[in-house]
């Protein structure tokens, strides 16, 4: 009992960056929910649409942080999520992006790629006519840092339940932890696992999957749930230049989700996956997870997170100021409010504490950002011609190469160098790695480039864009060159994008709410490293032990 206390007063003892009333106990359930690719300005865009029990719901009774960033540089969809509960940067927790290149093999993996927790649900009866490829398993293994789940499981035991889910893999794999007891995910319209979880599914999942939500749907129409001419008062017209009809999906409403096709494909889940269909899906997945796991009816706090990934799927294929976006956020805002019902029959608000955020933003279409700023830079890049630039620039400067000898592999925004080809003319990677980023340089779509040598001597605090390069920088898995775009600039035909260290990417919503937290609005710029030890505060555990940002309450 005295460590105990011991361990809370050490725990609780800094000052508090903002007011708030402490619980005199932890809450019995902590709630953390992330919307992929919801920008901070979605919730005053679209406020006067939502519901009393949604979105407003958390906004009105809730500490609300209007100025809440990434500090990290690649503002992709698994480094967010790794980031949110482990209060540290790739640099620590080595999730780079959603896939890298592997430097002892040289093939590309998975964020959570693991072949030896192979997935568990993917085959017949759960999957309609077992269409499901076989894949890689997955499990956290490539996450090299400790959560607040995993806090709370070293912490609590098995008197703690840690449970995620989400349309996304990755969401729930690194919002869970290493030691979550549960994560589930989509795979072709079905919820699955893996063995590093459990050996099958749970009774209750699997009843889930019987039901065939997804497939019972191909064919059905997407319309827009309001009227059409709120969508063009608040987002311009239906049809814009660069949206995308990918999937079988036309670019206007209303929309068939078939994938193009008679029959139940591939096509038609990547389909579904954009419509907000998905997130009704997760939303009544995630019910019935709080109910059959009693969650928040346990001896001490349970986790459950939930990342609603469909925001994100149509994020990209219509971009922030389309109908698509703004209808998905109006239904979330429904399913959201359903969650919360739930929350509040299963175990009552007051005794739950909520944290609502976002992985990353998103880009605008850069036609749409011409059309209303005419002469400001935007376009869409080319990686073949940026790529072309940097192979003259080294033949030039250091003479061709053999055939079926190679300079480089450039993965996202990384350039690795090839040892063989080091070797065959006897270079440096330093002196190598400079004449990339000058080419880089050189070429229309780079704002900065930057060496691994220098990125490792960049300032490790502050928010300037060194910093946060040096953030999103893992020594033994990024490459020997990086470079960053200008504003606007981004690689896709067609669609929206993210991945920069600019304000539309790293500007996000954080809400509190619930056990402990007074309502208000707070504009002091805050990041998003901060959710974990703040969170792990008003648990009263530990806060993950690399963990960096500051305590909100």
């Amino acid at each position: 009992m005295k460590t105990s206390a011991l361990l809370c007063v050490l725990a609780l003892g800094a000052a508090p960056a903002f007011a708030a009333t402490p619980p005199a106990a932890p809450p019995r359930l902590a709630v953390v929910i992330t919307v992929d690719q919801l920008r901070a300005d979605y919730l005053t865009r679209f406020r006067p649409f939502f519901g009393p029990d949604g979105f407003n719901r958390l906004l009105a009774g809730g500490a609300v942080f209007t100025d809440a960033h990434y500090r990290h540089s690649v503002t992709l969809t698994a480094p967010g999520h790794a980031s949110i509960l482990s209060g540290v940067f790739a640099e620590t927790h080595g999730v780079i992006a959603n896939s890298w290149l592997d430097r002892s093999s040289w093939q590309v993996i998975n964020s959570v790629e693991d072949t030896a927790s192979p997935l568990v649900g993917t085959t017949a009866p759960y999957s309609p006519g077992n269409i499901i490829a076989r894949k890689a398993g997955r499990s956290p293994k490539n996450f090299r840092a400790t959560t607040v789940g995993d806090q709370l499981k070293l912490r609590r035991g098995a008197t703690s339940r840690v449970v995620s889910v989400s349309n996304k893999d990755r969401a729930a794999i690194l919002l869970g932890g290493k030691l979550a007891d549960q994560a589930y995910w989509v795979e072709k319209g079905v919820f699955v696992t893996s063995r590093h979880y459990r050996e099958q599914l749970p009774d209750w999942a699997a009843a889930f999957n019987e039901r065939h939500a997804a497939a019972k749907l191909h064919g059905a129409t997407w319309e827009r749930l309001l009227d059409a001419s709120l969508y063009d008062a608040v987002q311009g017209p239906d049809d814009a230049p660069g949206e995308s009809d990918a999937h079988g999906l036309a670019r206007t409403f209303p929309k068939t989700v078939d994938g193009g096709r008679r029959e139940l494909s591939n096509r038609f889940f990547n389909a579904f996956d954009v419509t907000p269909f998905a997130t009704e899906m997760l939303g009544a997945f995630a019910e019935l997870a709080l109910q059959e796991e009693k969650l928040g009816h346990h001896a001490t706090t349970d986790l459950f997170c939930v990342s609603f990934s469909q925001i994100d799927t149509a994020g990209h294929a219509y971009g922030p100021d389309s109908h698509e976006i703004m209808d998905s956020m109006v239904r979330l805002d429904r399913v959201l409010a359903r969650l919360l019902a739930a929350l509040d029959r299963a175990v009552g608000l007051s005794n739950c504490l909520i944290v609502l955020t976002a992985d990353h933003g998103v880009c605008p279409l850069p036609e749409r950002v011409q059309a209303a700023h005419p002469g400001l830079p935007a376009a869409r890049y080319s990686l073949t011609e940026l790529e072309g630039a940097v192979q003259r620039t080294l033949d030039a400067t250091f003479g061709p190469l053999p055939d079926g000898e190679i300079w480089f592999t450039r993965n996202n925004t990384n350039f690795h160098l090839r040892a063989s080809a080091l070797k065959l003319k006897q270079l440096a990677a330093a002196d190598v790695a400079r004449v990339v980023r000058d080419a880089l340089l050189q070429t229309e779509p780079v704002a900065r480039a930057f060496t691994a040598e220098e990125i490792r001597a960049f300032p490790a605090e502050g928010d300037s864009l060194e910093a946060m390069v040096r953030r999103s920088h893992h020594p033994e898995i990024s490459g020997e060159v990086f470079y960053t775009t200008k504003p606007y600039y981004f690689v896709r035909e067609d669609g929206a994008a993210h991945g920069s260290p600019h304000n539309y990417d790293t500007h996000v919503p954080l809400i509190w709410f619930g056990a402990g937290i007074a309502p208000g609005e707070h504009p002091r710029r805050v990041g998003i490293d901060d959710i974990a030890p703040t969170l792990s505060a008003l648990l009263q555990i530990p806060a993950p032990p690399e963990a960096r940002g500051r305590r909100l309450f």
